[in-house]
This record gives C-alpha cells, sequence and structure tokens, in this order.
C-alpha cells in the first residue's frame, strides 16, 4: 500500500477490497461509477489477473466500461446481461436505512437501472458518507435539456411544500457549459440540506414533467461496507439486520497500485 494514498482513499480501498470478495465465478456484475467504485474495479481486475475469476462487467458509464476493459474485465450492456446477480458502487450520502444519494458523477440514471436490475446492490464508501438525514449533499436530478428551464421552475415549486431545509437549485456546468449526462441530460442539483422524508420526495421529483431520474436510492441497497484507514471494515446488511466487523490486511505490493499515476 503506497503511503502516499490519503486515508480517505485508503478507507475506499479497504470497502472495495471486501466488497469483491461477494462476486463468484460465472457472476454478471454491475460496476458502478465514482472514485470509490474505481477501486472496487481495479480489485475485480486483479482477481481476474491473479485468480481467473470469470464474470461479465455491466458497467453504468462509458469512463467505468474504459477502466473495466483496461484492466482485464469482459463488458457487456444491460440488455446482453439482462439481470445481474450483484451491484457494487459507491454513493455520496446514506442513513440507517441504507438510503441513498447517489449521483455527483453524473452517471444517476445509469447507476440506478443497473442496480434495480440486481439481484443485490452493495454499496462501499467511508464512514464520512454516513448521515443521520439525507441532503447535506446535494440531490441530483437529471432533466431532458428540452424546457429544462421550465423543469426547474417545476422542481423548485414543487419543493415549497416538501420538508426540506433549503430550496436552491443550480444546474450543474461543465466549465462554462452544461454537463451532459451518457445520455444527453442535463443535471439540475437540488441543495436542500435536510430531507424530512426522502421516499415521497423521490416519487415527488419524478412526476414532475421533464424529470428523467433522481438520485435518491430509496429501498435498492442491500449492504453497506464501510472502509477504514486501517483496514477495517464494517459490513451492514439491512435484510439480515447484522452489522459484522472485519480487517483488510494491505499488502506493500498491492499490484493494483502498478498503474496508478
Amino acid at each position: 500500500m503506497p503511503a502516499e494514498l490519503s486515508p480517505i482513499d485508503k478507507a475506499k480501498f479497504a470497502a472495495a477490497r471486501r466488497a469483491v470478495d461477494f462476486v463468484e465465478d460465472g457472476m454478471k456484475v454491475g460496476l458502478g461509477t465514482g472514485s470509490t467504485a474505481a477501486w472496487m474495479v481495479r480489485c475485480l481486475g486483479e482477481r481476474v489477473r491473479e485468480e481467473g475469476l470469470r464474470l461479465v462487467g455491466v458497467p453504468t458509464s462509458t469512463r467505468t466500461a474504459d477502466l473495466a476493459r483496461q484492466v482485464g474485465i469482459s463488458v457487456v450492456g444491460l440488455d446482453e446481461a439482462k439481470w445481474l446477480d450483484v451491484t457494487i458502487d459507491g454513493a455520496d450520502e446514506f442513513d440507517a436505512q441504507l438510503q441513498l444519494i447517489k449521483g455527483g458523477g453524473g452517471a444517476l440514471l445509469q447507476e440506478k437501472i443497473v442496480a434495480t436490475a440486481s439481484d443485490r446492490m452493495i454499496v462501499i464508501t467511508d464512514a464520512s458518507k454516513e448521515v443521520v438525514n439525507l441532503g447535506a449533499f446535494p440531490l441530483p436530478v437529471e432533466v431532458v435539456p428540452f424546457g429544462w428551464q421550465t423543469t426547474r421552475a417545476l422542481i423548485e415549486e414543487m419543493l415549497i411544500a416538501t420538508d426540506v431545509l433549503g430550496r436552491q437549485t443550480t444546474l450543474r456546468l461543465n466549465g462554462t457549459q452544461p454537463y451532459i449526462t451518457d445520455e444527453g441530460n442535463y443535471i439540475v442539483d437540488l441543495h436542500l440540506n435536510r430531507i424530512g422524508n426522502a421516499r415521497s420526495l423521490a416519487v415527488a421529483l419524478n412526476q414532475i414533467p421533464g424529470v428523467v431520474e433522481n438520485g435518491l436510492f430509496i429501498d435498492i441497497c442491500d449492504m453497506v461496507i464501510i472502509g477504514g484507514a486501517e483496514g477495517q471494515v464494517e459490513l451492514r446488511d439491512i435484510n439480515a439486520g447484522t452489522i459484522a466487523h472485519e480487517r483488510i490486511e494491505f499488502a506493500d505490493d498491492e499490484n493494483i497500485f502498478a498503474d496508478l499515476d
């Protein structure tokens, strides 16, 4: 384990390393998007190379697909895979009920489709992402470009009657231009500070014309694996109602770091 890695990166790596143990030979696996999911893809690639693990990966973004191919994972689309054994992904926030906010990386639509087409969703994260109430992280909402300002106004109007602390909305930018998702849509970020009822908000958002999907993942996550900088991991299984604590041993010569810049 390179000494220059930050404690947060070490925590993400620990969670990713433990999560890939749930992947068995012949599985179809949803591959998440984001910095934590990238560790997971690298760990899976190492298992493919070192153990001969056979799996099919369904990526949730073009950048995840590129990384998966680079590390030797066979990649197919969801239409070809049809149904997945497990999806492993990160999260921007999670609460005690394993409700999530996702989409900080701009891939929430594909992430939600892939996660819901899986027998199981495992979220890998570090302790900083746990919150009592969702909403400190801006909630991404993917909208179609046509009439997006009207859609944004309708979202803001709906928020007036919603149990949230903030109602500011911003169009996500890439430089000076709107950020474009893999599906060619825009993202409006909702700065809500606290969400009183995530379930009802998710339903209300998706009823607004122009909204494609929102970043609230409700009743989708089955397990959260929380990594620590010293290799400690906590596994919370919402279905079994169990919490387990384990430790990952960091090797000094981890092959996974060989191609890091």
